[in-house]
């Protein structure tokens, strides 16, 4: 079954453009009496694989290979967490608060932050609500919700209350705003790189990611994400 924050490479069939799969975090899984039956993918057309995958018809072929790379890995102990989304960030974030869910995991006390452009990027704001979770918005424009980044409402509350961890998936900017912040305050963090692949497998080399610890080794998106520890990434 997969795990929240792994991916599929996904294209759809009987065209020849584009002609490399295209990767999309899982959102969520289709459960049917404890069984997955299937899984939601949530994206944004950008360009032409997004473009034709919305055009996709109920019954339509799709080439999908996965579940691929690693997920997150939340302490038993952590019983609250803040969820960070930068726009279409927020998808493996709803199938990390999901699958706690499933689990019983009591999410009251958990807290999400989602931040856009403008209100049409605030997503899922209302399968956080249904299971528990306070949500916080920012926009750009000042369209709904605190007109500033995410970043901000994130640290004003930490300065009153701490997670026992923050997990995060948006743009690089923001991530490396967040991995800041949480070392600024000694706390966990895990976050999910949004990067372009090519194969999904380690072959093309075209999401590789400059290491902490080993400079002269690089970090794979698709085989060692694409959730990290803050801690591995330099920024």
């Amino acid at each position: 079954m997969a795990k929240a924050g792994q991916f599929v490479m996904l294209r759809t069939t009987g065209r020849n453009r584009p002609l490399l799969r295209r990767p999309f975090s899982i959102h969520n899984l289709i459960i049917n009496n404890g069984v997955a039956e299937g899984l939601e993918l949530l994206y944004k057309v950008v360009g032409q694989g997004t473009a034709m995958l919305a055009q996709q018809k109920s019954g339509d072929m799709v080439d999908i290979l996965g579940p691929l790379g690693s997920g997150f890995l939340i302490p038993r102990q952590a019983g609250r967490i803040f969820f960070v989304a930068g726009g279409i960030g927020v998808a493996p974030l709803v199938f990390l608060a999901s699958q706690l869910g499933r689990r019983n995991v009591d999410l009251s006390d958990c807290r999400a932050f989602i931040g856009g452009r403008n209100k049409e990027d605030l997503l899922c704001i209302d399968d956080f609500t249904r299971l528990g979770v306070g949500v916080q918005t920012t926009t750009d424009d000042g369209s709904a919700g605190d007109q500033c980044l995410v970043t901000h409402p994130v640290e004003d509350v930490l300065a009153q209350t701490k997670p026992d961890i923050i997990v995060a998936c948006g743009p690089m900017e923001m991530l490396a705003c967040i991995i800041g912040i949480t070392e600024k305050y000694d706390l966990p963090c895990q976050v999910s790189i949004e990067t372009l692949m090519a194969c999904g497998m380690g072959a093309c080399l075209g999401c590789a990611i400059e290491g902490r610890d080993r400079p002269d080794r690089y970090l794979h998106a698709c085989l060692d994400g694409p959730v990290f520890d803050a801690s591995e990434l330099k920024w």
